[in-house]
């Protein structure tokens, strides 16, 4: 896949995410103002709850990856995607910082680094 195609797939996901988000989440948020409420309506059935949680272990293993790329290979303004990630979501969140990422951390090919 070339550099841009995946920077215009994560680019779509990330517009995509965040447009079903507010097209669900927005009308009833607007309605009754009550994140509280909001975010506790994500633990209303086991299934629901075990969404949730995934979410959210999946903000913190995404969070522990923006923190060590910014400490090991110096990735700058990672944490402008942990607050995505919060609002509207991890999608959108992970999608952005695989751009912000891309233009600042080079890879070797493949082939280079698994020379046959």
């Amino acid at each position: 896949m070339s550099e841009r195609t995946f920077r215009l797939a994560n680019i779509i996901i990330a517009i995509g995410f965040t447009v079903v988000f507010c097209i669900v989440v927005l009308p009833p948020l607007l309605t009754e103002f009550d994140v509280l409420g909001a975010f506790a309506a994500g633990f209303v059935n086991p299934y629901a709850t075990g969404y949730s949680t995934d979410v959210f272990f999946c903000w913190a293993a995404l969070a522990v990856w923006v923190v060590h790329e910014a400490r090991e290979y110096h990735v700058r303004n990672g944490w402008i995607c942990l607050v995505v990630w919060i609002v509207p979501g991890v999608a959108g969140g992970l999608a952005l910082y695989m751009i912000v990422r891309g233009g600042q951390v080079k890879q070797a090919p493949a082939s280079a680094t698994n020379p046959q």
